[in-house]
Formats: structure tokens, sequence, C-alpha cells
């Protein structure tokens, strides 16, 4: 396979026009690594982890263009191939993950054919009728603050009832961190509410790490208006931040993770300037 350079090309520095799960939980972890991502709009480069949880999820949602009977481990299996093939034909650098490697893919796609076959153990897809698949939602809080975001799976019960599922090729998260997790499944089910005027019946997260696990939670109004009222505070502090140009640096347990540590003072490096005109920035929601 020949080798490609991982390292995308960094797009021009902007502004933030709302909010995204991921984006709301990057300012909440550290604010430099939302500043990095969303205004410098740094380049990272792809992951094998973090691509093998695309490919996962790809098969999951190709899996239902199939008749329920159809909808097998065996067909799953088939579908890792043309889809790894899909996505690279999409984003050619991911080639860089395994540069003439046989052995280093093939054990890599044996590794998502266990999460794939795991799902197995967790839902029955014959029994299973989504009505929307990576399905894109986005909608305006009365102040302005656009939401927006992708559900992996949306059902729907005949009786009208709506669940939001999201899968995960990470193992669960402990007790103390499941609330930090469920945080965006409640995202999600606020911009629904918002949307379509649904209260959605039940969240899922689908864990495909580890033992595998199925985290449920059954939101009410009350739980939806808090989410709501906490992302119009997160909101004003991206604004504020954004005006000043001051984004602190929060060291936490996924800074190992991180690709941005020679712009972090945290480990010795340093940001690049602030590329946005901050007097014409003072209310950064009109940008929306």
């Amino acid at each position: 396979m020949q080798q490609t350079d991982p390292t995308p090309t960094a797009r021009p520095a902007a502004a933030p026009t709302g909010l995204s799960p991921s984006r709301a939980g990057d300012f909440m972890t550290c604010p430099l690594l939302y500043r990095l991502r969303v205004i410098d709009r740094l380049p990272e480069p792809p992951s094998a982890a973090a691509t093998r949880g695309t490919l996962v999820h790809a098969v999951l949602e190709r899996l239902f263009d199939h008749p329920p009977v159809e909808r097998t481990p065996e067909r799953a299996r088939g579908l890792l191939a043309p889809q790894w093939e899909r996505l690279l034909g999409e984003r050619p650098e991911l080639a860089g993950l395994f540069p003439d490697d046989a052995g280093k893919l093939a054990a890599w796609l044996g590794d998502a054919e266990k999460l794939v076959e795991k799902w197995f153990r967790l839902e029955d897809p014959t029994r299973l009728h989504p009505v929307e698949r990576e399905l894109y939602v986005q909608t305006a809080l009365a102040s302005g603050l656009l939401l927006r975001g992708y559900i992996d799976r949306v059902d729907v019960a005949p009786s009208g009832e709506v669940r939001l599922v999201d899968y995960k090729t990470g193992r669960a998260p402990s007790r103390d961190f499941e609330g930090k997790a469920m945080f965006q499944m409640k995202f999600y089910a606020l911009v629904v509410w918002r949307w379509k005027g649904v209260l959605p019946k039940r969240l899922q997260l689908v864990y495909l790490g580890g033992g595998g696990d199925v985290v449920t939670y059954d939101p009410d109004e009350a739980d939806l208006l808090a989410v709501e009222r906490k992302l119009e505070a997160l909101w004003e502090a991206i604004s504020a931040a954004v005006a000043t140009g001051e984004f602190p640096a929060t060291r936490n347990r996924l800074c190992d993770w991180c690709d941005h540590k020679s712009s972090c003072p945290e480990f010795g490096g340093t940001p690049p300037p602030y590329p946005l005109p901050l007097a014409t920035l003072t209310n950064p929601r009109k940008e929306s």
C-alpha cells in the first residue's frame, strides 16, 4: 500500500458558529484544545483507533441496508473490506496508517471485526427497524445558539416512542464518568426536542470495547432544560474567550493522546498567535 502524507492541510482560522457535542466537550475539558481545533483549525493526523471506530460505525450503518433476515455476523464481516476501501477513497491520507505493512493492517481489521461481532451479542439487528442512520440534526435555540451533530441511529416504536442510539468502540465508563458520557446523548435529545417537538423516550449508548455493555437513560423535560441552560452558559464562556483570546490550557487525563502538546504551555509549548481580530468579535454569537 502506497504511503501518503497523513497530515491534513490546515484551514483558515474562523470564529465558532455553534456547538456540537464533541466541541462542547473539548471546551469543558480544555479551552485551549477547543481553540486549536475550532478557531486555529490546526491539522491532526488520523489515528488507528479513531479510524477503526469510523469503520465500525460505517459497517453497522450499512448493515441496515439489508433486510432483517440478512443482518448476520457473516454479512457484517463481509462489509469490512469494502467499507475500508470506501474510506480510503474518501480520505487517501488514511493509507499512511499502515504504510506497506499488510500484517498490521490485517491485525487492525481483525480488531474491527471483533468489535462488530460483539455488537451482535448486545443487540439483535433482525428485530431493529431504524428510521434514521447517521442523521444530521441541527436547531437554533431561542437565544440564537446553533446546536448540531450526527446521531448514529434513531429507532421509533410502533407506539411512536423515539430512541436515540450511539455506538462507542471503547469500554463503558466507570460509574463516576457515566454522566459525562451521557451528556452527548442529552445534547442530541435536546436538539430533537427543540427541532421536532418530540421528547425522546430513551437514550442508549452501546459500548463495544472490553466485555461490551449497553447503557440507557430515560430523559424528561427537566433534564433537557438543565442541559439547555448548561449549553447557554457554556456558549457565553466561549464567546467571552473568543472576544479576549484567552483560552487557558487545562491538564487532564486525555493529555497523553493530544496532538497539540507543542502548542500547549502545560508541556512547554507555545500557542500560535491568536488569529482573530479581537476588536470585531465583542459579540461572537452574531457570527452564528
